[in-house]
């Protein structure tokens, strides 16, 4: 691992994840929108030249786009500069994660097609000038189950910590109001699946832009609710989430409303390592967006920063060109429809702690710079034995602007099972903006819509 000099006091081994740490001196944060980016990214390229300078990332919408819907692509007209495959993999190591190279030796089709460096991520102008102010004043709250001192924004840009990289995670813009649709398919070892599609809508509390400071409640993340709409044995499911920063002060709240029945109810612990909704036990609750929910059953480590070929711009395997049969194969997605590129990541250990349980030891996050999204994870069962890879394919929502969540995936090297998420390719609703009240998330409500 390679950790810029510059940046390697701010980690320093002597913190400890756990404490209520300081904010940067005024100093460091001056380098916000200088030689950092706005959110804390080094604004310069690598010495190589294979990874560009950030010019502000896609902020120009493409010719075609209709608000709603699919985003066509900036970059359609790149080729590949090299493909990586089982053959090839050992050259390229020193830029792949153990995870990366397990799936070149347990899946001989697998491959990743290189393309240049694009740096698209973009947030609004509020995102970047919350993010400023953040840098000198937010803080962890005692056990770092939470943070204090903002409503918006990267809560720190500058992190001294693994805790403090991964709260940037949890906190990183995902947009305001808005619905949409995907579908999920769990794939067994040789290829088959069923499909289960869901209707979507989302209203975040925190860092939503159509919000002032003051309209948002401090200790909430978003509203959610998911209704399923195939297949016909659990179409009209509905569940409902209040999701908070703070998750041991304030657990995650959750609603289910079952079509059969016509009854709400409250939802058993929708967090943690409990199963995901219909994921046939291929990922955890807190797998979804690569990881969510509570910190406090793991230690955080920041280990530093290296570059990594990870998916990027993915324009194409979440367009509408691309069909879902196009995607899905045996042992893992089609790799030709797939764009990977090098880019700079934060890398983060998180290890269990004694005395709690999770179905994963230990994992592996990979967060990039621009955007502190994690892209790639490597997961660790409690024989110390690497379980599962996760892959997150996203592409920049440039009529926002955000780094948006596109094709997620999660992969089980020892079963040779996987589960593909937010799939849209055949999906017509992407981003639809929305106007929704907290009293559109509330049990009552679930009851009205609870028809089938």
């Amino acid at each position: 691992m390679r950790s810029p000099a510059k940046l390697t006091a701010l980690f320093a081994a002597a913190l400890s994840s756990m404490t209520a740490l300081a904010a940067v001196p005024a100093a460091e944060a001056d380098k916000l929108g200088t030689t950092l980016t706005p959110i804390g990214a080094e604004k310069a390229g690598n010495a190589a030249g294979t990874i560009p300078a950030w010019t502000g990332g896609q902020t120009s919408v493409v010719a075609g786009f209709k608000t709603g819907g699919h985003y066509p692509d900036p970059f359609a007209d790149d080729k590949p500069l090299f493909t990586i495959d089982s053959a090839s993999a050992d050259k390229y190591k020193d830029n792949l994660s153990p995870g990366q190279l397990a799936m070149f030796k347990r899946y001989p089709t697998f491959k990743m097609k290189v393309y240049p460096t694009r740096r698209s991520a973009s947030y609004p102008a509020g995102i970047y000038a919350e993010t400023k102010a953040n840098a000198t004043k937010v803080k962890l709250v005692q056990g770092g189950n939470g943070i204090e001192g903002t409503t918006g924004g990267v809560p720190f840009p500058i992190p001294q910590s693994g805790l403090e990289a991964i709260w940037n995670h949890l906190t990183v813009y995902k947009g305001d109001t808005y619905a949409t649709s995907w579908a999920q398919a769990p794939v067994t070892a040789g290829g088959d699946y069923n499909l289960v599609k869901f209707d979507y809508e989302y209203d975040f509390s925190y860092g939503n832009q159509k919000k002032t400071p003051e309209q948002r409640d401090p200790n909430l993340l978003f509203y959610f609710l998911q209704i399923i709409k195939e297949p016909p044995r659990l179409a009209g499911s509905i569940l409902l989430v209040d999701d908070f920063i703070d998750q041991v002060k304030t657990p995650r709240k959750a609603w289910t409303y079952n079509p059969g029945q016509r009854r709400v109810r409250l939802a058993p612990t929708v967090s943690y390592d409990n199963p995901g909704t219909a994921a046939d036990g291929l990922r955890t609750n807190d797998d979804f967006f690569m990881y969510n929910g509570a910190t406090d059953r793991y230690d955080w480590k920041l280990v530093g920063k290296k570059e990594m070929y990870i998916p990027y711009n993915g324009y194409k395997i979440n367009g509408p060109s691309v069909k879902v049969k196009d995607v899905l194969m045996p042992g893992h997605i089609n790799p030709d429809n797939a764009r990977y590129e090098l880019h700079r990541v934060w890398v983060v250990e998180a290890n269990l702690k004694a005395g709690t349980s999770h179905v994963y030891k230990r994992r592996s996050f990979y967060l990039d710079e621009d955007s502190w999204v994690i892209h790639v994870v490597d997961k660790y069962d409690n024989r110390d034995q690497l379980w599962r890879v996760d892959e997150l394919h996203s592409l920049n929502y440039y009529d926002v602007p955000f780094l948006a969540p596109g094709l997620e995936l999660h992969y089980d090297l020892q079963s040779g099972r996987y589960i593909a998420m937010g799939l849209r390719n055949e999906e017509t609703k992407v981003y639809e903006p929305i106007v929704r009240s907290p009293a559109d998330f509330t049990p009552d409500a679930l009851r009205t819509k609870g028809t089938r």
